[in-house]
């Protein structure tokens, strides 16, 4: 198969489809790889690095759309890139199709076979593909947030942890997955006093093993998101329900009564926010501010750490590629349930049943189109 890897294109996106060693797995099974010239700049890996692993290098990105049969990206292409896609065409990456009507519209009219990393699925229920960038992200979260805590960007002027007779930040996590569990470990280590909501007793039972005392895991219900963030110096916004838009669970009302200075990290602003308020941002332009509340809600936030987010993606995405590569699609599809709940579009059809509701377009089973 003739793989493209095009340099990605959204503001500040440093992160690349494939490292020169993930190129090396595919030429050596022997397929042929295309890069788009300094598509690994950002994170340090120049076109030599690419041709040694047996890549060819193309000047353009329309000359990789032009040539490949599976495009491998990280995030979702923007409206020149959907343009060059094509019937049949492979695009794998993320989507986030359900706050993105334009998106999801433009990718039907292409053609091509649309599978996304954040519905790729595994036997044990998770999303294989989206986990690593959810760590980075919920990580990060804790950083952006101490931050938007600063004066001088706008928050109450309060350190997260505090100091010895000095109390620590409140911080707040809506959502105890796979963010949800790494912005509290952060949290916990700069001494903040951490507060976690979550809907399964399953998933507070797993954060109380995990973290015994220093957090308190609480049933999440209307009444305790508003009483929670409304204490709160911190939330942060980790809900995700798999393919569709991410529920408003923080409201205007929530936010014009939270303290003033306080901040909210929207990392569900991928798929829409689970705030109100929420709209996306970029690392070049991250805050802004409703009602005295910051509100970071950068649309890539893994992006800013590429290196370390570029080489956790390929760890998780290769063996899909190679498999896509090694069989086809039609093939790959067919002998893998777990590939084929990452399929989103194909053919002019939307084929997972929360994209197609929240546009209002028809759904068609994945299985019936291949």
């Amino acid at each position: 198969m003739i793989i493209g890897v095009p340099k990605e294109i959204k503001n500040h996106e440093y992160r690349v489809g494939m490292v020169p060693s993930s190129v090396r797995e595919l030429t050596q099974k022997g397929h042929k790889v295309y890069v788009e010239t300094h598509a690994g700049e950002g994170i340090g890996f120049t076109n030599d690095d690419y041709i040694n692993a047996g890549a060819e290098i193309l000047d353009t990105a329309a000359e990789i759309f032009a040539q490949a049969e599976m495009i491998v990206k990280v995030k979702e292409p923007q409206a020149v890139e959907r343009a060059m896609l094509r019937h049949d065409q492979i695009l794998f990456t993320y989507l986030h199709l359900a706050p993105d009507l334009p998106q999801t519209q433009e990718l039907v009219e292409s053609g091509a076979v649309c599978i996304a990393y954040e519905t790729v699925t595994d036997d044990r229920g998770g999303l294989p593909l989206l986990a690593p960038m959810s760590e980075v992200a919920g990580r990060m979260s804790i950083q952006a947030g101490a931050m938007a805590l600063e004066k001088s960007k706008g928050g109450r002027g309060m350190l997260l942890g505090g100091v010895p007779g000095v109390e620590p930040a409140k911080v707040v996590i809506i959502g105890g997955g796979m963010v949800g569990s790494n912005a509290a470990q952060m949290a916990i280590g700069m001494g903040a006093d951490v507060t976690i909501l979550d809907r399964s007793i399953d998933t507070l039972r797993r954060l109380n093993v995990q973290f015994g005392s220093r957090v308190k895991a609480v049933y999440s219900t209307a009444d305790s998101i508003e009483r929670h963030v409304l204490e709160a110096d911190l939330v942060i916004g980790g809900v995700l329900i798999p393919g569709a838009a991410a529920p408003k669970l923080i409201t205007r009302d929530h936010i014009s009564r939270m303290k003033k200075g306080s901040a909210i990290v929207d990392v569900a602003i991928d798929q829409g926010g689970c705030a109100e308020t929420a709209k996306a941002t970029t690392h070049q332009d991250p805050t802004y501010i409703i009602d005295d509340v910051v509100h970071y809600c950068v649309a890539n936030m893994p992006g800013a750490v590429a290196r370390t987010s570029t080489f956790a993606l390929n760890n998780a995405t290769l063996p899909y590629i190679i498999k896509l590569a090694d069989k086809g699609y039609k093939s790959a599809l067919k002998n893998d349930k777990h590939l084929l709940n990452g399929l989103n579009v194909m053919h002019g059809k939307v084929t997972i049943q929360e994209v197609a509701e929240a546009h209002g377009m028809e759904y068609v089973a994945a299985e019936s189109l291949i």
